[in-house]
């Protein structure tokens, strides 16, 4: 990989054609905290606009892809807070769904909550074997406000949706390859999405 460099909580480098965009922390959990989903959207959208060609992306995690938003930051936002960081979230996802070449997420470890609708923006999605997925909003009584309740259900249909948002029930790569959350499990889950970004 050449030309790697590092931001707030991600790593962005090249392999030929196509960038790739890594989340990483110290736990690796890649929470996506307010700063991190700033940064994201912000970055995601500079590369959209910028004078060159816009290439292909690959979003992934270092040990997971993401535990979703951080419960200690969402715990004490209530009002005109919790409006704007969902608005933050919806924004970032829309960065994503827009951006003007494939964007692949490469889906190792846990895919949940919030890291769930990072996933589900990105217009395909390679899963490894041990990839587990959950929304496990409804457990703690919360439910998403980053766009996943809409762009689930279209992909996997409403019931099988519901099993994620309302039961707070965790997927197996098996299980969400089966259900289409995912087009193929691979050992590699960045390699595989470098094949398929890397295809005229």
């Amino acid at each position: 990989m050449a030309g790697q460099s590092q931001s707030i909580g991600f790593t962005l480098g090249r392999d030929g054609g196509v960038l790739l965009l890594t989340l990483v922390s110290e736990d690796g959990m890649n929470r996506l905290t307010r700063q991190r989903v700033v940064a994201l959207d912000e970055e995601i959208r500079n590369m959209a606009s910028g004078d060159g060609p816009v290439l292909p992306l690959i979003i992934s995690g270092k040990r997971n892809f993401s535990a979703g938003a951080d419960l200690n930051e969402i715990r004490d936002l209530s009002g005109l807070a919790a409006l704007d960081f969902a608005r933050l979230g919806q924004s970032l996802m829309r960065a994503i769904v827009t951006y003007p070449a494939s964007v692949l997420a490469a889906i190792e470890g846990h895919c949940m909550g919030g890291g769930l609708d990072l996933a589900l923006a990105c217009h395909r999605r390679i899963a490894s074997p041990h990839a587990v997925f959950g929304h496990r909003g409804a457990a703690l009584g919360l439910i998403t406000g980053w766009g996943g309740t809409q762009r689930l259900p279209r992909l996997i249909g409403k019931g099988r949706a519901l099993e994620l948002f309302v039961a707070a029930e965790k997927v197996t790569a098996a299980r969400a390859l089966q259900v289409g959350l995912v087009e193929a499990i691979a050992n590699d889950p960045v390699a595989e999405a470098l094949k398929i970004g890397s295809r005229p």
